[in-house]
């Protein structure tokens, strides 16, 4: 039995297709029957189930299609036990929560993409491609996994041609990111989607590209270094005027919700974009891998879970 939380929706797993290899897709519709929350390409939503953790997925389905999400799985057997609840347990007919949608790995406007997806990376990347499809813009997707039966959606790509490139690992090598990406062009944007070994070259490789030029979306927090601030720093909510202070061991979330302030928060680890908050004096010390570089020169919002402070306080939108 799934209890629907504040801020839910309840949702019906209408049905449960094993895709490849260690992935299932599910397809959810509402409980009531409504139409879902509208969301466009890149946009991810929580799968809430009691007694397993809260875990983020990519809407892969048609945003056009109000009445379901879709929704792609992969399982992890060294992971917090969500992917194996979903893999081993669930069942059509069951019912879950699901919050959100939220989006930040939003399709910009281009006349020209290249999308690479790793492994379960594909699932933004599908919605994406069939926007760019729609709008006309040229486009080309690499697809890289490790083998060819752990690779989902072979058979929805199909209808696109050429402009796919399958390329599985025990097929054809790693991903050769110097014939995919080519020299920089001012026309072009890169979205990427995948482990983070992959996500990590993809950076090195578009060093040289335009600012702006690259979206990527990680499903695993970035590797960071030491914070740049060690000692403890103040917050300020601002508004109910109090004054907090965050120590060196924990984080600006916990401390806030340790003094009763309502705050919507899911990963903890910097990756969903849940726990966003605006930021009106000070300055962050950004730590998630959810905010772009241009995003994080703003210094107007930060990501409370695992982001810090270079200054000796912080004046926040709580």
């Amino acid at each position: 039995m799934t209890t629907q939380q504040e801020g839910s929706a309840l949702a019906r797993v209408e049905h449960k297709i094993a895709e490849a290899a260690g992935v299932v897709s599910l397809t959810l519709c509402a409980a009531d029957g409504a139409d879902l929350p509208r969301w466009r390409p890149g946009a991810h939503t929580d799968l809430v189930i009691d007694g397993v953790p809260t875990r983020q997925y990519s809407l892969c389905g048609d945003p056009d299609d109000l009445s379901a999400y879709r929704l792609a799985i992969l399982r992890e057997d060294k992971g917090g036990g969500g992917s194996r609840y979903v893999h081993d347990t669930l069942r059509e007919g069951d019912l879950v929560c699901i919050q959100g949608p939220r989006n930040h790995f939003r399709l910009v406007p281009a006349p020209r993409y290249v999308f690479i997806a790793g492994g379960i990376g594909i699932t933004p990347i599908l919605p994406m491609i069939a926007a760019a499809n729609a709008a006309g813009a040229d486009w080309h997707l690499v697809y890289g996994g490790r083998q060819r039966a752990s690779m989902a959606f072979l058979d929805d790509l199909e209808r696109y041609g050429d402009r796919v490139a399958i390329r599985p690992q025990d097929e054809t090598g790693l991903l050769d990111l110097n014939e995919i990406l080519g020299p920089p062009k001012d026309d072009t944007l890169i979205y990427a989607c995948g482990p983070e070994a992959l996500l990590a070259a993809v950076e090195v490789h578009m060093e040289a590209w335009p600012r702006g030029a690259l979206h990527l979306e990680r499903f695993a927090a970035k590797p960071v270094a030491e914070p740049e601030r060690a000692s403890a720093f103040e917050i300020i909510l601002a508004r109910s005027g109090r004054t907090l202070v965050v120590p060196p061991d924990r984080s600006i979330l916990a401390i806030v919700e340790d003094a009763g302030v309502p705050v919507v928060s899911s990963c903890a680890h910097g990756t969903c974009g849940t726990c966003e908050t605006a930021v009106l004096e000070g300055t962050p010390d950004h730590r998630d891998a959810v905010l772009t570089p241009d995003e994080r020169v703003a210094n107007d919002c930060m990501m409370i879970c695992v982001s810090r402070a270079t200054t000796n306080r912080l004046v926040l939108d709580l």
